[in-house]
């Protein structure tokens, strides 16, 4: 049997692919190797956003946020598979699940971004890039959080049970709100505190973070969006870290959905911006959702007596999945029928 150049370079590169992989997790371990390859992707598809599906000061349309939310909603699922693969279904369906959990949380984000964007003009050729940048400082927020949050667990172990009856109090409290309260940006104890130690100007210095005027360095209205988008997403986070940490207390698990969740946050920022507000029960959803994860938290104990890991694992994804799709669908169909009950045949008011 013959074998063409292609299919022998094919071979030649799995062999080399299989040794190189080998020998990684002979020298590093595992979970170092999975740190590394995370590392290299996460690298990499910045690269490609940035080169490739982002344009400077060019308006994000909306056909570019859908192919931006595709490639880092794939990239999030060929990582889990990845994971699946090199550390076991366990930690994997861990990660999916708080993966979700965090996408799900970050269109509360969207919904305080577009408010601060409104509240300070900022153009929209300069979204992209006060997003990323906003973002990126969010990421190290996380991580500084993460860090501290899964060292006080691992030190004092009954933090735990503090976490889950904060998310059953903020579960309720969401699902029993009906509107938003009210958010102004220029109200927020951030922008006060930016306000009376910085040297601001109300205008966005033609695209840039710092100025001079008469010889005096001014902060552009960019520079304060950027600190309020990171700051926001860090009291997001309040919610979000402690609700992770309810299904997942490996670090790079957490580490890792925070980031590909956060990261996707951007174009799922350009796609549902003018739809954000049509998914009513989302709310209610993800406070169930948040409810389940507090009370399994104080439960923990007692589930793992009659639980193996792997079963509440898959069962809490269950819970998500249902509680997240059921509450979407949900609204359109109530949104649908609101619009049939509103709607009046033309023939008739004539």
């Amino acid at each position: 049997m013959e074998f063409s150049f292609s299919s022998g370079l094919i071979l030649i590169c799995f062999i080399l692919t299989a040794i190189w992989y080998s020998y990684f997790i002979l020298i590093m371990g595992t979970q170092q190797f999975v740190y590394l390859i995370f590392s290299i992707v996460l690298l990499l598809a910045l690269v490609f956003d940035l080169g490739l599906l982002s344009k400077k000061n060019k308006a994000i349309t909306i056909k570019q946020a859908l192919l931006q939310t595709f490639f880092w909603v794939i990239l999030a699922m060929a990582f889990f598979v990845f994971m699946w693969l090199t550390m076991g279904s366990k930690p994997a369906i861990e990660y999916i699940s708080a993966y979700l959990m965090e996408w799900s949380l970050s269109i509360d984000n969207i919904f305080v971004f577009i408010l601060i964007f409104n509240a300070f003009k900022v153009k929209e050729k300069n979204y992209s890039r006060v997003l990323l940048i906003g973002i990126m400082m969010a990421i190290v927020f996380r991580i500084l959080f993460i860090t501290v949050g899964v060292a006080l667990v691992e030190a004092f172990h009954w933090l735990l049970y503090g976490f889950g009856l904060f998310l059953l109090y903020t579960g309720y409290k969401m699902f029993t709100t009906n509107e938003e309260e009210a958010f102004d940006p220029h109200e927020s104890k951030i922008y006060r505190f930016l306000k009376k130690y910085l040297p601001l100007t109300a205008h966005d210095g033609d695209g840039k973070f710092f100025i001079r005027e008469n010889g005096k360095p001014l902060y552009t209205s960019l520079f304060v969006v950027i600190i309020l988008l990171a700051t926001i997403d860090l009291v997001f986070a309040l919610d979000s870290i402690p609700a992770v940490l309810g299904i997942s207390k490996d670090k790079l698990v957490i580490y890792t959905s925070n980031t590909f969740a956060v990261l996707g946050l951007r174009s799922l920022f350009f796609l549902l911006r003018g739809a954000v507000n049509q998914f009513d029960y989302l709310q209610q959803g993800i406070a169930i959702v948040l409810i389940f994860i507090g009370a399994k938290m104080l439960g923990e104990h007692y589930l793992n007596l009659w639980i193996d890991k792997t079963t509440q694992t898959v069962f809490s994804l269950l819970v998500i999945v249902l509680c997240l799709s059921g509450s979407i669908l949900y609204s359109i169909v109530v949104q649908k029928k609101g619009m049939i009950d509103n709607y009046q045949d033309p023939q008739t008011n004539a």
